[in-house]
């Protein structure tokens, strides 16, 4: 199904705004890395301190960068509007409230107004969308057909492109969290055991020096900074829950036997879906 343009442009802030911040944490984190390999002192030379005073310089300009502009702030509202946006999208698509027959007489009417309310509470990332394309169709001919499909069919459409492909997303998304939070905890304690390894050597043999105990450190403490930003192990849990959530919502959809039933049934794993993005908005910006 094919999205309001407002959707594209909102994913496409978000998923810039992500790169960017990320792409940020990822210098400031190498900076200091760096930094570190300098505190060893392998030269006296001024060409050297005054590389050394350079990229902390450097590491620092990037935090306080990173610190004043925020970019995750920018990547969690444009998240939000996106999905808002996507959930009106399908309940308007399978005649679900609030545009059921039931509760809309102009469904139309109601969801050009439901989309500029929603516009209006995300004004904050209009500055995202600058320069993204704003051309296009709010209400695409894709979602009107669909909308005007006969019962079982806007069903099969729904478990298909919306259930099934939502509940194989975070499936994917649990399990690549889980791996990375493993892939990250080996490097940590690797860097921990190597620093130890040279501080116990320094027991051993005081005179002895050059042991890079301090990148080890910044290292360490890079990982552990990198696990924390990402929630590798917070979102592996939540992921899987959604997607034993989304499983149950599945059934509702297809035991559906009147349009009334079908639009609960669908209003429940929207909720499903919203309550996740909800969640994990939350945290991000709880760790931000």
């Amino acid at each position: 199904m094919k999205y309001p343009v407002l959707y594209e442009s909102a994913d496409d802030a978000s998923n810039r705004s992500q790169w960017w911040f990320l792409a940020l944490v990822r210098l400031e984190y190498f900076l200091l890395l760096v930094t570190a390999m300098f505190s060893l002192g392998w030269s006296s030379s001024r060409a050297y301190f005054a590389a050394y005073a350079g990229f902390f310089a450097f590491s620092m300009m990037v935090m306080v960068y990173r610190s004043m502009k925020k970019p995750e702030r920018t990547w969690y509202q444009a998240r939000a509007l996106a999905e808002s946006v996507k959930t009106l999208a399908w309940r308007f698509a399978m005649r679900a409230e609030p545009f059921d027959d039931a509760k809309s007489s102009d469904a139309r009417r109601d969801f050009r107004d439901l989309l500029r309310d929603v516009l209006k509470a995300n004004h904050s990332v209009s500055d995202a969308l600058v320069g993204l394309r704003s051309t296009g169709d709010q209400l695409p001919d894709e979602m009107q057909e669909m909308r005007e499909s006969g019962l079982e069919e806007r069903r099969q459409f729904y478990l298909k492109n919306r259930i099934a492909d939502q509940r194989e997303w975070y499936e994917k998304k649990a399990s690549v969290n889980e791996a990375a939070a493993r892939r990250w905890l080996i490097i940590s304690c690797a860097a921990y055991a190597l620093g130890l390894a040279f501080i116990l050597a320094r027991v051993v043999d005081p005179s002895s020096e050059g042991w890079p105990t301090e990148p080890l450190v910044v290292l360490a403490s890079a990982a552990i900074g990198w696990t924390q930003i990402k929630k590798f192990n917070e979102l592996a849990a939540a992921y899987t829950l959604t997607a034993h959530e989304i499983g149950l919502t599945q059934g509702l959809v297809k035991d559906a036997a009147t349009p009334a039933a079908f639009s609960a049934a669908i209003n429940e794993a929207e909720l499903a879906f919203s309550r996740e993005h909800t969640q994990w908005a939350a945290r991000q910006q709880q760790g931000a």
